[in-house]
């Protein structure tokens, strides 16, 4: 199957795109894909460095006649997220990706792809090893770690980059010119609590949230997909008291920055209240489905016996914990006033465990302005603080504002119309893009972010789509063509 996405045009760009998912690639875990790239710049015999981060810096120099142009930042992220389908057998850290054709589609066999932000590092190792591609100075930034916290954009050594302008392949939409992007903060809590040994007349039961689309968590926040989390807490919210559940372990969502696809919750209740349980457990049921069939139509709500545990937790805190998770804000919170059809600010509630006296939460803030940003992780704070857990705000970035007079803007939307025979789709995104804080490292660029046309990323529906990529592919290389001359 590699061999045939091998095969695809442009060629330069499929091969190095296979090349590297057959790299392990987490966030955090980035040894590998760093060694990758290093040694490919090294095989190129080009100026190669990896600074103290980790981030990888390649430069070629321009090509006869376009000397006297600016220098251009290429810059892309090494790092993946890694999401499968539950029943999917694959092991992340030991195999590479397996990719498939799909009409006009390459996506992955049950798990992400890889192509946020694979597509734009290949993208821009095909430049570096092409031989007849005009194109000015570049300096090729592959960054690390971007998904978890965007640490290599913070930590950057701004001294190695000597160029003038940043084209960022980190956009998902072919159509779309961005020019802003929103900030984010993580919101996580913790707290303990006393396991109580569960009562001998009780009957164990596994619930499973399974089959949503999830996705990014700010790409996607709007579209109104079901949050796993939410979802479990709706099917057990009120039924401490009602019915004497109790949760043994609660298991939701994955990554800080995905929207949660899947919770898993083992629970007790009495015998004696089964029947009760099921009953008001599917009433429920029904209604999540019914909300949810149109945007969900995989959603699936699983109930069955299981084993019984050696503890649950106490009812009144259960109570608390579940009261918190109905409350905390999740999905949009404010709509651009300014930006037609932006999201300004939003949460995404992604992690929930309870298990072993331990209840650990993790959600996702982003705003494009920075008191909103405030504004919406308080909101979380509060709620988790008034049930007596400590809260920690961690991995906080700058949002990017937008610059409607960027020389660089004019020249592409100009080319856009030129090739395309429409107008470009210029807007400010509310996903967390690395070029505000580049910017803080390296002053004067001046910055955009484009890139093909991506879906589902973050989740195993992510795909790209094949035309796309050559449509981007050819206006990348017309914008370098006409990169202005230096100052």
């Amino acid at each position: 199957m590699t061999t045939s996405i091998k095969s695809l045009k442009p060629q330069g760009l499929w091969k190095n795109f296979a090349d590297l998912n057959a790299v392990p690639r987490a966030s955090k875990k980035e040894e590998q894909v760093i060694e990758f790239a290093k040694n490919f710049g090294e095989s190129l015999g080009l100026d190669t460095s990896v600074d103290s981060i980790g981030n990888v810096v390649i430069k070629k120099p321009a090509t006869k006649g376009m000397e006297d142009c600016q220098t251009v930042v290429m810059q892309s992220h090494l790092d993946m997220v890694h999401q499968k389908n539950a029943d999917t057998n694959f092991n992340f850290a030991t195999e590479g990706i397996k990719m498939m054709i799909d009409g006009d589609w390459v996506k992955a066999d049950g798990t992400t792809l890889g192509a946020d932000n694979g597509i734009g590092v290949a993208t821009i190792m095909a430049l570096l090893e092409s031989n007849d591609i005009p194109h000015p100075a570049i300096e090729a930034l592959f960054t690390i770690d971007e998904e978890t916290g965007m640490t290599g954009a913070k930590e950057l050594d701004g001294s190695l980059l000597s160029g003038q302008i940043l084209l960022n392949l980190d956009t998902e939409e072919d159509n779309e010119l961005c020019i802003g992007c929103a900030g984010g903060v993580d919101t996580n809590t913790f707290q303990r609590y006393k396991e109580k040994k569960p009562k001998k007349d009780g009957i164990a039961l596994k619930i499973g949230v399974t089959g949503l689309k999830g996705g990014h968590s700010g790409m996607e926040i709007h579209i109104g997909r079901g949050n796993a989390n939410k979802l479990m807490n709706r099917l057990l919210y009120k039924t401490t008291d009602a019915h004497g559940m109790r949760i043994t372990e609660l298991d939701g969502g994955s990554l800080r920055n995905a929207i949660p696809r899947e919770s898993f919750a083992t629970i007790v209740v009495p015998k004696s209240k089964k029947d009760a349980f099921q009953k008001e457990f599917n009433r429920r049921r029904a209604d999540i489905l019914r909300e949810f069939k149109s945007n969900e139509p995989d959603l699936l709500i699983t109930i069955e016996d299981t084993s019984m545990p050696k503890s649950v937790m106490g009812a009144k805190k259960q109570r608390q914990v579940l009261n918190a998770i109905y409350a905390v804000p999740n999905g949009v919170f404010r709509m651009s006033p300014d930006i037609p059809d932006l999201v300004e600010t939003s949460s995404s509630f992604a992690r929930v465990s309870i298990k072993e006296g331990e209840i650990v939460t993790q959600s996702l803030q982003r705003s494009s302005i920075e008191s909103g940003k405030e504004d919406i992780a308080n909101a979380i704070r509060a709620t988790f603080e008034s049930i007596g857990a400590t809260v920690k705000n961690g991995n906080p970035y700058p949002g990017w504002a937008p610059n409607a007079n960027s020389p660089i803007l004019k020249t592409m939307e100009n080319l856009y119309r030129e090739m395309f025979k429409e107008e470009p789709h210029v807007a400010a995104c509310h996903a967390g893009l690395e070029c505000g804080i580049i910017g803080t490292r390296k002053s004067g660029l001046d910055m955009i972010s484009f890139g093909p046309t991506i879906k589902g990323a973050h989740s195993p529906d992510e795909r790209v789509s094949i035309s796309s990529v050559q449509k981007f592919w050819e206006f990348l290389l017309a914008t370098l063509e006409e990169t202005p001359k230096k100052n």
